[in-house]
C-alpha cells in the first residue's frame, strides 16, 4: 500500500511538472503564433485586394518604427492600451468581465480635464497629480459602480459594463457641446487644461510624454500586488473558484467591488492620460476604441501586466503604422481596420487554447492510470 501511495504521489509531481512546463510554454508561444496567424490572414485579404502584403508590412513596420519621432508616436498609442488592459487584467483574474473600459476612459478623461482646466494657480507637482488622480476617480467610480451591482445584487456586469459605455461617451459629448464647451462655442471642445497639469515630454523632440513612465511603473506595481500579495491571491483565487474562495472565508463581495474600482480607475488614468499627455482639451470621441482594444491587449498579454506591456505596444504600433501603410500602396482604409481586426480576432481565440496545458496534463495522467 505504502508504495502504491508513493508512485501515486510521483505521478501526481510529474504531471504538476508537465502542467507547469507546457504552461510556460503556451504563455510564450500561444501570443507570439496568435498574432503570425492575424498577420498572414490580413496579408491574404490584403493580396485578394491587389497589393503586396510585403509591401504592406514594410510600410507598417516604418509608420510604426521608421524613425524616433514615429516610434514615440507608437510608444504614445500604447500608453492608453496598457493602462486600460491593466484594469482588465485585474478585472478578468477576479472573474470579472469588464467591458466597460471605453466608458470608463472617458469618463476619466472628463474628470481630469475638469481638475485640469478649472484649478488655476497650482504648481506642477500639486495639479498634474491631482488631474491624474482625477482621472482614477472618475473610472473607478464608473467601473466600482458596475462592480457594486455585481457584488451585491448578481446583475451581469458585461451587460451593465456596455451599456454604461454609451452613457459616458454619448455625456462626454454634452458636456463639450455644453456645460464645457469652449468659448465663444465654435467647436465642440473643452478650454485647454492650464500648463500645470500637462504631462511632461520625456523624448525631445518627439511628444512622448511621462505617461509611459506611469503606465510601466503601474505595470511593475500590478505585477508584485497579483502575484506577490495576499490581495492579489484573493482576487486569483476568487477568479479561478469562487466556491472555494467563500469557502475559505474570503470577502468575495468586498473583494470584487474593490477590483472593479482599480479596473475602471486604470482605464480612468487611460484617458486622463491621453488629455494631459497628448490632447491637452476634452474632445467627443477623444480616444475611440481604445477600451474595446484594451480587452484584446489584456488577452495577448495572458493577463499578465508585464505581457500587457509588450502586446500594448504591438496594439499602439499597429495604430501609428497604420496610416502610412494606407497611404503607401494606397489600401482603401477599411483594409487597415481589417488588418487590426484580423488580429484581434486571433488574439480573442487564443483563450481557447488556454486550457489546453491543463487538459494534456489530464489526459497523460489518465493514460498513465490505465
Amino acid at each position: 500500500m505504502a508504495q502504491k501511495n508513493g508512485e501515486a504521489l510521483t505521478d501526481l509531481m510529474q504531471s504538476e511538472r508537465f502542467l507547469h512546463r507546457f504552461e510556460r510554454i503556451f504563455s510564450v508561444a500561444v501570443p507570439v503564433l496568435a498574432v503570425i496567424a492575424g498577420l498572414l490572414t490580413a496579408g491574404v485579404l490584403i493580396a485578394i485586394v491587389g497589393a503586396s502584403p510585403l509591401e504592406a508590412y514594410k510600410a507598417l513596420f516604418q509608420g510604426a518604427f521608421g524613425s524616433p519621432y514615429e516610434t514615440a508616436t507608437s510608444l504614445n498609442r500604447a500608453i492608453p492600451l496598457i493602462l486600460a488592459g491593466l484594469g482588465v487584467t485585474v478585472a478578468f483574474r477576479c472573474g470579472l468581465w469588464n467591458i466597460g473600459g471605453e466608458g470608463q476612459i472617458y469618463i476619466g478623461g472628463m474628470f481630469a480635464s475638469a481638475v485640469g482646466i478649472y484649478l488655476v494657480g497650482l504648481p506642477l507637482w500639486i495639479h498634474l497629480p491631482l488631474a491624474l488622480l482625477g482621472g482614477f476617480v472618475g473610472g473607478a467610480l464608473y467601473g466600482g459602480f458596475a462592480g457594486y451591482l455585481k457584488a451585491k445584487h448578481g446583475i451581469n456586469e458585461i451587460i451593465t459594463t456596455i451599456m454604461m459605455n454609451y452613457i459616458a461617451i454619448y455625456l462626454v459629448g454634452i458636456m463639450v457641446k455644453g456645460p464645457m464647451q469652449e468659448p465663444p462655442g465654435y467647436f465642440p471642445q473643452s478650454p485647454q487644461i492650464q500648463p500645470g497639469a500637462i504631462l511632461p515630454i520625456i523624448w525631445e523632440e518627439t511628444r512622448l510624454h511621462g505617461g509611459l513612465i506611469l503606465a510601466l511603473a503601474l505595470a511593475l506595481l500590478f505585477y508584485v500586488v497579483l502575484w506577490k500579495t495576499p490581495f492579489g491571491y484573493e482576487i486569483r483565487t476568487i477568479g479561478s473558484n469562487i466556491g472555494a474562495a467563500r469557502h475559505a472565508g474570503m470577502k468575495v463581495a468586498r473583494v470584487q467591488i474593490t477590483a472593479m474600482l482599480i479596473s475602471g480607475g486604470l482605464a480612468g488614468l487611460a484617458g486622463a492620460s491621453e488629455i494631459l499627455g497628448a490632447q491637452y482639451r476634452l474632445r467627443d470621441f477623444f480616444l475611440p476604441n481604445y477600451g474595446y482594444d484594451s480587452i484584446a491587449v489584456a488577452l495577448l498579454g495572458q493577463l499578465n501586466p508585464i505581457g500587457v506591456v509588450i502586446s500594448g505596444i504591438l496594439f499602439g504600433a499597429l495604430r501609428a503604422g497604420a496610416g502610412t501603410m494606407q497611404r503607401t500602396i494606397m489600401l482603401p482604409s477599411s483594409m487597415v481596420f481589417v488588418v487590426q481586426g484580423t488580429v484581434i480576432l486571433f488574439v480573442v481565440g487564443t483563450a481557447i487554447l488556454a486550457n489546453l496545458p491543463k487538459y494534456l496534463a489530464k489526459r497523460r495522467e489518465a493514460a498513465h492510470g490505465n
